[in-house]
């Protein structure tokens, strides 16, 4: 019933989004502009988002060594897969997939690697929010001039972003700093509620031991400099869509787009639907005067672009091992337990 419940919140808000991103829109027009679309140039976008999830993959192979060797394809088939869950299914549920298919396929603990991803995502934060930074105050001092309330909100949404991310890092690395610490002090929690107690010590242990990463400074480095090439790899992307539809967006004008597409796709609609494509669109007509129609044209084939492969792939190596969409959402509602 819960589960239920949340699936129609989700939905609506998806809807919601949806139809301010539609709204005072003509669709005819819009259809003129993606026919109109230049098709190199989206060719290049889409192989950006393949080239993207390649670089992803690596990265999270590199996050995952603590933990054991783990070859490269497999790391690029959950990473596929997972991002498939999270197109089709809501509430971000391939985050909870990913890791379960890797430690299917090799000799790793499904909550160790979950707690990989919680590093990648604050890694993900910081990059994102240099790049922002970086745009906001050395690329363009236009924005400064002729928007300064803009600027002013961004900031705001950067400091804050960044004082959350610095939180999250201190708290990993306390928790990284001792596993078995951590697996004692979860047993002793455990007298308390003694049918918590066991499963509780054992989860709480390989989590720490999945935030390896944190322990050694060079390899938190090493994985954050990855991120610099993924993250302009995604940006990229969404600069190449946009000049094949024509809008005056500087490529380091797209690392304000992505900045904001981040803050869309936080909503945890299926495949980001709805978010995603009134983020674009807002951050493309305030910011670079981008008419609507050619906008709302950009959004909807950037969106295809930046779930296609990742969807296409993923469900193709899912389909490999037997795992159908209706799995999948079993695995969402009940996480498993470690298989390593």
């Amino acid at each position: 019933m819960r589960s239920s419940l949340r699936t129609i919140v989700v939905l609506a808000v998806g809807v919601a989004l949806l139809a301010l991103f539609l709204r005072n829109v003509d669709l005819s027009r819009v259809l003129a502009e993606i026919g109109g679309a230049r098709p190199v140039w989206l060719l290049i976008s889409l192989a950006s988002m393949v080239l993207n999830l390649a670089i992803r993959a690596y990265r999270w192979q590199y996050l995952l060594d603590p933990l054991g060797k783990v070859t490269f394809a497999s790391a690029f088939r959950a990473t596929a897969v997972g991002f498939a869950a999270n197109t089709v299914l809501p509430a971000r549920a391939g985050e909870v997939i990913r890791p379960y298919f890797l430690a299917r396929h090799e000799h790793m603990s499904a909550t160790g690697a979950f707690a990989t991803i919680i590093l990648e995502r604050l890694l993900d934060t910081v990059t994102v929010l240099i790049m922002l930074a970086s745009y906001v105050f050395l690329f363009d001092q236009r924005l400064r001039l002729t928007n300064p309330t803009a600027v002013t909100w961004l900031k705001w949404i950067g400091l804050t972003a960044a004082g959350g991310a610095a939180v999250a890092l201190i708290v990993l690395f306390v928790l990284a700093g001792d596993p078995e610490r951590l697996g004692r002090a979860m047993t002793r929690i455990g007298r308390v509620f003694p049918s918590f107690a066991a499963r509780a010590a054992r989860v709480a242990e390989k989590f720490a031991r999945g935030l390896g990463a944190i322990r050694h400074p060079r390899r938190l480095l090493v994985a954050l400099l990855w991120s610099v090439p993924l993250w302009l790899c995604i940006a990229g992307g969404i600069w190449a869509t946009a000049v094949a539809f024509r809008l005056d967006v500087p490529f380091t004008g797209s690392f304000l787009i992505v900045a904001l597409l981040v803050l869309g796709v936080a909503v945890p609609t299926p495949g980001a639907v709805g978010g995603f494509h009134a983020a674009f669109r807002y951050s493309v007509t305030a910011f670079f005067g981008a008419p609507d129609d050619a906008a709302v044209g950009a959004a909807i084939v950037l969106h295809v672009l930046s779930i296609g492969p990742s969807l296409l792939l993923g469900l193709y190596f899912a389909a490999q091992v037997g795992l159908n969409l209706t799995r999948m959402r079993e695995l969402a509602v009940n996480a498993p337990g470690d298989t390593a």
